[in-house]
């Protein structure tokens, strides 16, 4: 491969990364201060809910959902902590009524804006080591908790390692293999590949590259529709 061509390459790959993270940044600015849907509700909590890995993907729902979403989100990425705190509770509501299954797509382009330097990768082989255990419930309150209270800054000074992230699966209530998994970093590599995969597919289904992204049926979602939830479980 030519010179040029490596550093062509080199350049679209930083448009892309560019457009993913102005995206991301302008969503978290609009959303800061929309109202929390269905607040108090809480996370998942009906133990027939079910969790797995999914291909590339994390199912959080009820085998039989009526209605199936996508989302593409990054661990470290703040419009996906504004997603989560104006609609993980509806969503939630939503799943354990058997109304919604979400897809979880884990991206991790963010991990350059992260202390350590692979923080959403790991976080995402983290989620995957709790979905694999089967407990929805444990899984639901760790996905709120690394999207909401426990969520890194962007080029913070520190994130979290793997000991922190395995203490904050147990208190999700994840049990003793998946928080060794985690604290062990086994879904790690796993996790990057599928990655990977989930960028490519965003790149295939949506026409904007950015997170978070929320796809139904094919076609995009437009999130700062407040019904969005109530329109795709009707």
């Amino acid at each position: 491969m030519s010179s040029n061509t490596t550093y062509a390459l080199g350049a679209l790959a930083v448009v892309i990364i560019g457009i993913i993270v102005f995206a991301a940044y302008r969503w978290s600015s609009d959303g800061e201060d929309a109202v929390t849907r269905n607040d108090g509700y809480g996370s998942v909590r009906d133990a027939t809910v079910q969790v797995a890995v999914d291909g590339n993907a994390i199912r959080l729902g009820k085998p039989d959902a009526r209605a199936t979403v996508d989302i593409y989100e990054d661990p470290i990425c703040p419009a996906c902590g504004v997603l989560e705190r104006i609609y993980g509770q509806e969503i939630a509501q939503r799943v354990d009524e058997g109304a919604l299954a979400v897809r979880y797509h884990l991206v991790n382009f963010l991990d350059s804006r992260s202390s350590s330097g692979d923080y959403s990768t790991r976080a995402a082989g983290a989620l995957r080591c709790v979905a694999e255990s089967g407990q929805a419930v444990a899984y639901a309150r760790f996905h709120d908790a690394l999207f909401l209270a426990e969520q890194p800054e962007e080029s913070a000074d520190s994130d979290h390692t793997a000991d922190e992230l395995a203490t904050i699966a147990r208190t999700a209530g994840a049990p003793d293999t998946a928080v060794q998994c985690v604290a062990t970093g086994a879904q790690t590599d796993a996790a990057r590949t599928a990655a990977a995969a989930n960028l490519d597919a965003l790149r295939a289904v949506s026409d904007k590259v950015g997170t978070p992204t929320v796809i139904a049926g094919g076609n995009d979602v437009d999130v700062n529709n407040a019904e969005w939830v109530v329109e795709l479980t009707r």
